[in-house]
């Protein structure tokens, strides 16, 4: 198997929604649940369970904290960040609910990767952060230059923006010049649940004397990379955070690095983008 398809297959690794119960919210699914927390959420105010899922029975107004209920019920952690819950990743927001609750719930999480480039005269180059060590998820490991979950209220663009200035210290007017590149998806069997996940891949051109700076705990620090090293860091390292691999696979195909119209490179095209 390629080394860039092995990396997607990681992040593709549920053995189908199949295997779990949806639930609806105004007869739409809105995520999917495992049997038994399924059978725990029947048992609350307002969720009905039928031979075909679970449905939340509220009144709109309510739905949220029905949701925030259901989710201490089930144990899940409450990261105080309200996500949108969308049949679709781009149908109208239905509910919210904690990220926290997001994969026990099975619900779409959407959120925004970018790939900070200089194009130099020796070629492309990349900036790259390193995850602080202290990180609930891939401490330690590389990452984009801005990657984040896309809270309620935003659109992909309102995040990046927010999340650059947040990461690495980009001014708002250089970040509104990111523009999208692609939208990679995946479906992933976590310990928490399962993570149905949209990526919207955004590319910055940022110039030669621009450097970004830390500036949370998110990221240790920033390194500018030749994309050659980049190339051969994710093909045979595993020290790059898993979803960051398929944003940097999807930059490697656009930038000819990976013949985007070969065997791998179809291959690859493809994988990137389950069905959720």
């Amino acid at each position: 198997m390629s080394p860039f398809l092995r990396l997607i297959e990681a992040c593709n690794n549920h053995p189908g929604l199949h295997t779990l119960r949806p639930w609806r919210l105004d007869g739409a699914v809105a995520g999917y649940l495992a049997p038994g927390p399924a059978e725990q959420l029947a048992a609350l105010p307002g969720w009905r369970l039928g031979a075909d899922g679970l449905d939340l029975v509220v009144p709109a107004a309510a739905r949220t904290a029905a949701l925030a209920s259901a989710a201490a019920a089930l144990g899940a952690r409450n990261r105080r960040e309200l996500f949108d819950v969308r049949a679709t990743p781009e149908g109208a927001s239905l509910a919210l609910l904690d990220r926290g609750a997001i994969p026990p719930f099975g619900v779409i999480g959407q959120g925004v990767h970018v790939n900070g480039l200089v194009r130099r005269a020796d070629g492309l180059h990349v900036w790259v952060g390193w995850r602080s060590k202290t990180k609930a998820v891939a401490p330690g490991q590389l990452d984009n230059l801005v990657a984040g979950g896309t809270p309620a209220g935003l659109g992909p663009a309102e995040c990046l923006v927010k999340e650059a200035e947040e990461e690495a210290s980009i001014p708002a007017e250089l970040a509104r010049q990111a523009r999208p590149v692609a939208r990679i998806s995946y479906v992933m069997q976590v310990p928490q649940g399962t993570r149905r996940d949209v990526m919207h891949v955004f590319d910055l051109d940022l110039p030669e004397d621009f450097t970004p700076r830390p500036n949370d705990n998110e990221v240790e620090r920033f390194e500018l990379w030749p994309v050659g090293r980049l190339f051969d860091y994710v093909r045979s390292a595993d020290q790059v955070k898993f979803n960051v691999n398929l944003a940097l696979i999807d930059l490697f195909l656009r930038e000819g690095l990976i013949a985007p119209d070969g065997a791998e490179g179809l291959a690859l095209r493809q994988a990137l983008r389950r069905p959720l």
